[in-house]
């Protein structure tokens, strides 16, 4: 089983990898699948600034191309423990609505834990289109 601490860790790799030559704010995301596969992400920033992207959705894409459709956990690893944008929050909410959330620092200190739902209240999901 993967731990908190393992997805800290990877989390923190992941954000070494970010191409933010814009904001210089560097993001990494570590999404833990059902099956326990870990699925990593950084953010990559874009001139046209709507263009980039964040790092839990690199994480999700890429979980979502290889196959996989329901996640446990997330964190997400910043400078200053930022949390989750909205966009990211809606499009994790379509796989997970009560995720695991954890938010730290790139020192690994943890600034707080919640759920998806708690983030996102009364989200829109598939169910709202029944």
């Amino acid at each position: 089983m993967t731990t908190s601490a393992a997805l800290i860790q990877a989390a923190k790799a992941a954000a070494q990898h970010a191409y933010a030559p814009y904001s210089g704010y560097a993001v990494g995301a570590a999404l833990l699948a059902t099956d326990g596969t870990v699925y990593t992400g950084c953010n990559v920033e874009n001139a046209s600034y709507p263009v980039g992207l964040c790092a839990e959705r690199t994480a999700l894409v890429k979980a979502v191309s290889e196959g996989r459709r329901s996640f446990a956990a997330l964190v997400v690893a910043t400078k200053n423990g930022g949390s989750p944008c909205g966009m990211c929050r809606q499009m994790l909410y379509e796989f997970a609505p009560d995720l695991r959330v954890i938010v730290a620092d790139l020192d690994g200190v943890t600034h707080y834990e919640t759920t998806l739902s708690a983030l996102l209240a009364h989200g829109f999901g598939p169910s709202s289109l029944a």
